[in-house]
């Protein structure tokens, strides 16, 4: 019996929702776009510079393996990949961490927020080993000097994760 009743206290909410009046709108309207001063969180993101669709992903996902995923192995295989194009993730005006996560779970079928709950560096970010001279992404020569560079996916990871938990 309570059953029944809670099924129509739940109809009644509903249907009370769906069938209220509706809003609408004269033909006379002039929608016009006024300044705001809040920060619009949904801003479109540049396309990522870098390709990452014809990215070599086996680096993660042969070493990267379930069901026990272990935090040594994952993360540096997920630094392996990503620490050649940091400057690129770490730009929160495009969508290369987001692109990068959604091709690494695609192809890897990992669960949602593995990388983020595994791998912690510092306050900065997880740091990068230093690339030897001469070698650069792709094979490609770099001069730059010696210093390791910084790799900041935990924000990134954040970001990601989000929007996982939105579609999902």
């Amino acid at each position: 019996m309570k059953i029944a009743i809670r099924c129509f206290l739940l109809l009644l909410l509903l249907s009370s929702c769906c069938f209220s009046s509706p809003i609408s709108l004269s033909d006379n309207v002039v929608f016009t776009s006024q300044p705001s001063i809040r920060r619009n969180l949904l801003q479109a993101a540049k396309p990522c510079p870098v390709n990452l669709e014809s990215m070599n992903y086996t680096i993660i996902t042969s070493s990267c393996k379930g069901p026990k995923y272990s935090a040594n192995i994952c993360c540096q295989a997920l630094k392996d990949f990503a620490c050649p194009f940091t400057s690129e993730l770490d730009d929160l005006s495009n969508d290369c961490s987001t692109v990068m996560f959604s091709y690494i779970n695609r192809y890897g079928n990992y669960p949602p927020g593995l990388f983020s709950s595994l791998c912690h560096g510092d306050n900065v970010g997880l740091p990068c080993d230093a690339v030897p001279p001469g070698v650069g992404r792709g094979g490609v020569t770099d001069d730059s000097n010696h210093t390791p560079t910084i790799c900041n996916p935990s924000s990134l990871l954040i970001l990601t994760t989000g929007f996982l938990i939105l579609f999902f």
